[in-house]
């Protein structure tokens, strides 16, 4: 295993892909997916935003997931793909820092913010009546301050401690950005009471909205089965099967990957997980969304007709 200088406190990432033939054409179908989501978030953000017909707390919410899947895919693709074609694979102790407590804000930020997602649709489908009471544009604020402190707070605390952790082994991290699991075997102390916060931590902010998420829908389906209106009952569910497809590729890759214990990880295999939620999901995040939602679709028609107008 390569040595460490002691003179540096830059981390070493070893990247996504093996310097072979197929690593070009891949890292270009990397950049396609990166710009892809910038330009499908950036996007359903604009559009909320101007539309008044989306400014409800549903199209709020999706609004900041837009935002977090921004922020998400920008802290890891753009250094990864800097480091393929220039070689450079260093990163500082303070850039490793940074890119650890951006990544880690928007994992914690969003699962909860899912978890709003579902309440949302529970409450409009089950509770109709009650919906402007329970998912007042307030109440929506509030959930979305909750997400975005919670999970900085979080990420704050792990970024912290890694960074004051001893590393005396090779400062090679065996991934495409400063993942905190992946660190941890460089440390030169024992790191289990920190391994056990990390799953306290995935329960907390993953795992109990992820159960939570599931006990709303399951209640949502219960009450569409029970629907009288087939147009009612077909809405619900495109609703519902939408977020549920969302909710399937951030969640299940990212348990799997964090809540497994070291003896039962791989390098490969955690590289591999993470292309799901880090740059999978912020690109299917927004067309999952407007491709199957006659509001967003209807909203697009509106914008870029009166956008068009204007130019006229």
């Amino acid at each position: 295993m390569e040595m460490w200088n002691e003179t540096s406190n830059d981390f070493i990432l070893l990247g996504l892909f093996l310097e072979n033939q197929t690593s070009l054409p891949l890292m270009f179908l990397i950049i396609c997916v990166f710009f892809l989501a910038l330009v499908g978030n950036s996007v359903m953000i604009c559009l909320i935003h101007l539309d008044a017909q989306l400014h409800t707390p549903m199209y709020f919410l999706l609004s900041q997931l837009s935002f977090m899947d921004l922020m998400d895919i920008s802290t890891t693709v753009p250094n990864m793909v800097f480091s393929f074609f220039s070689g450079q694979k260093s990163i500082s102790l303070l850039g490793c820092g940074v890119q650890s407590f951006f990544f880690l804000t928007m994992a914690g930020s969003e699962g909860l913010l899912l978890a709003s997602m579902a309440y949302d649709r529970f409450v409009a489908i089950c509770h109709p009546l009650h919906y402007p009471n329970h998912m007042s544009k307030r109440i929506c604020a509030k959930m979305i301050a909750a997400s975005w402190t919670l999970g900085s707070i979080n990420s704050l605390a792990h970024t912290v401690y890694a960074l004051h952790l001893p590393y005396c082994r090779s400062r090679a991290i065996n991934h495409f950005f400063c993942d905190v699991p992946a660190m941890l075997p460089l440390a030169c102390v024992d790191t289990w009471v920190y391994e056990y916060m990390v799953f306290v931590s995935t329960s907390l902010f993953l795992l109990l909205p992820f159960l939570g998420i599931t006990a709303s829908y399951g209640q949502i389906l219960f009450d569409v089965f029970h629907m009288h209106s087939k147009e009612g009952r077909k809405k619900a569910f495109t609703t519902c099967s939408t977020h549920l497809t969302v909710v399937t590729f951030y969640y299940a890759p990212f348990v799997y990957n964090y809540l497994r214990p070291r003896i039962l990880r791989s390098p490969a295999e955690d590289k591999i997980l993470a292309i799901f939620y880090t740059i999978l999901t912020p690109m299917l995040n927004p067309f999952i969304y407007s491709l199957r939602n006659k509001e967003v679709l209807g909203a697009l028609e509106r914008v870029f007709g009166i956008l068009s107008s204007k130019k006229k």
